[in-house]
């Protein structure tokens, strides 16, 4: 029985494969998500996201204001299979301000897609979001988008991403022609082309022929692009001569990136991408934890909350915390063990996650992401597991750079202006830090860009009935203690920083700017100072 039960999990784990999105704002990832479920099967027909009322909203979208201003600003799960796998692409936010939730999940992925705006090349945000996840050693894949429109030369853009970022760029496919005349791509590893059609604003799959190299039914489709047509042989006889061959050890050591060229908005390219994708891309592997690496295709489940969201559902006023499957099956109605508070919880109602649309449950494997109801039980961090007691690493925050007093103008609403700021920091939609002085209670609300101040206060009047004021404070660079209050005490008074504390009571000093950071970190060579706050195995509950 346990045999049958090992090979069933090693057989589901093979075929899962988990992936999140990283680019800047506007590279295309909403529509690139998009367009991988309609190959996937998971939608029948995209809509774009553009900030026009007339027009069908992104289905990853799925918060009022996130369709208002059509950004991404929180993260969601997509799972849908495809050829006999098994996928869970984890949506982040594209927008800078929001890239503390984009940390917290790739957290949870496997691999990461890099999405490349063919035009600008890499940017701020992506570099950042690059750092990351070579931190966490992903494999990363990248796709150059937009060549649908006029932008930088191919072999511009990967060398670009190898003199920035250090990976080996391997081109996997190679476009025919940009702007008005892309007609295609040439499948490098196939040695086929492929020509598309483009469709009604690229709302179904582009209609594709493939062609071999060397077959002569090729030659209607070249005529009229023969130009474009010798820029591609040309550019591609010197990738064979100097360029890397496919590794896919490099690729799975995240040293070596795969290029795809197309279009997400007219679907050039996106069906060669995903199958190339899910043939390299890795499946769930081991997760460390404070017992070593735990192996996926261990028998006993086990997990952790990478994000909570309140409010999905705002007639029933939920909380769901999405749960990222590390090993063994998850079953519906199982009971396990919650790491932080030693109890023990019967998992009654889990779900299987798509944007905002949820459907019950029954099984799960590892690289799954469950969404379970959270009555105010869980926190971000917080480790689920059958078996010996275990806990995996925590999550880290980084360092913000906004803050700002939140102010409650109507005491009639305490109560309610309490669940929603106590709901919002749970979610990690923005980090709450208090004053040290005791007359000051209300919190302090810290963010990376202004436009999680916005978010806060929004959600708090539609999802909580309180108007809020801001009260901005003049710091723009925060640092951890790393040894407490002990040690700030050692050092006596520090001037030009202000004392605060975070959800967790711990130290934290507010510099107005860098140099005062520096100039206290000179004057007190002994107080140690972190712009990540140490590790935590949860958010206090």
């Amino acid at each position: 029985m346990t045999s049958d039960l090992h090979r069933e999990i090693t057989q589901e784990v093979k075929r899962r494969r988990n992936f999140a999105i990283i680019s800047h704002p506007d590279a295309g990832k909403t529509t690139l998500t998009e367009k991988l479920l309609l190959y996937g099967g998971a939608i029948h027909e995209a809509g774009a996201v553009k900030a026009r009322r007339a027009q069908r909203q992104a289905t990853s979208d799925w918060m009022a204001m996130e369709q208002q201003r059509g950004i991404s600003i929180t993260s969601t799960v997509l799972q849908f299979e495809y050829q006999g796998y098994q996928i869970n692409l984890l949506d982040t936010p594209g927008h800078q301000d929001f890239s503390e939730d984009t940390y917290r999940t790739l957290a949870a992925a496997d691999n990461a897609v890099m999405l490349v705006d063919a035009a600008k090349g890499l940017e701020p945000q992506t570099r950042k979001l690059f750092e990351v996840c070579q931190l966490r050693g992903l494999p990363i894949f990248t796709f150059i988008n937009k060549l649908d429109r006029p932008g930088r030369q191919p072999l511009e853009l990967i060398d670009e991403i190898e003199q920035e970022l250090g990976l080996i760029p391997y081109a996997v496919n190679w476009p025919l022609g940009m702007g008005d005349r892309f007609r295609g791509v040439y499948d490098r590893l196939r040695q086929n082309f492929h020509f598309f059609e483009r469709t009604t604003h690229g709302s179904r799959a582009a209609a594709e022929t493939v062609i071999a190299l060397g077959d002569p039914a090729i030659a209607p489709y070249i005529e009229p692009y023969r130009l474009e047509y010798n820029q591609l042989k040309d550019e591609l006889e010197l990738l064979e001569g100097v360029g890397a061959k496919l590794d896919l050890n490099l690729v799975h050591q995240g040293k070596m990136t795969p290029i795809f060229f197309g279009s997400a908005m007219t679907n050039f390219g996106v069906r060669l991408f995903l199958e190339h994708f899910l043939t390299y891309a890795l499946p769930p592997m081991a997760y460390k934890s404070d017992r070593g690496p735990i192996d996926p295709t261990q028998e006993q489940f086990t997990g952790f909350v990478f994000k909570l969201q309140a409010n999905m559902d705002p007639k029933h006023r939920d909380r769901v915390a999405f749960v990222r499957v590390c090993s063994g099956k998850f079953e519906k109605d199982m009971t396990v063990s919650h790491a932080r508070t030693g109890k023990t919880i019967r998992l009654s109602r889990p779900q299987k996650l798509f944007a905002q649309g949820r459907e019950s449950l029954e099984t799960a494997y590892a690289g799954d992401v469950i969404g379970l109801n959270n009555p105010g039980m869980f926190a971000i961090g917080d480790t689920l597991y059958v078996g010996p007691k275990l806990e995996y690493e925590g999550i880290p925050c980084f360092s913000p750079e906004l803050f700002a007093y939140l102010r409650n103008p109507n005491p009639s609403k305490f109560k309610s202006f309490q669940k929603g700021v106590n709901e919002l920091r749970e979610e990690g939609a923005v980090q709450i830090m208090y004053s040290t002085d005791e007359s000051k209670r209300e919190p302090i609300l810290a963010a990376v860009g202004q436009l999680q101040f916005e978010v806060v206060q929004f959600r708090l009047l539609h999802e909580y009935g309180v108007e809020t004021r801001l009260d901005p404070l003049p710091y723009t660079v925060a640092r951890w203690v790393l040894d407490g209050w002990e040690a700030l005490e050692a050092v006596g008074r520090i001037f030009n920083a202000a004392t605060v504390k975070d959800s967790w009571g711990r130290p934290v000093l507010l510099f107005k700017n860098e140099w005062n950071l520096q100039q206290t970190m000179a004057d007190h060579p002994k107080l140690r100072l972190s712009a990540i706050a140490p590790l935590a195995a949860a958010v206090p509950a």
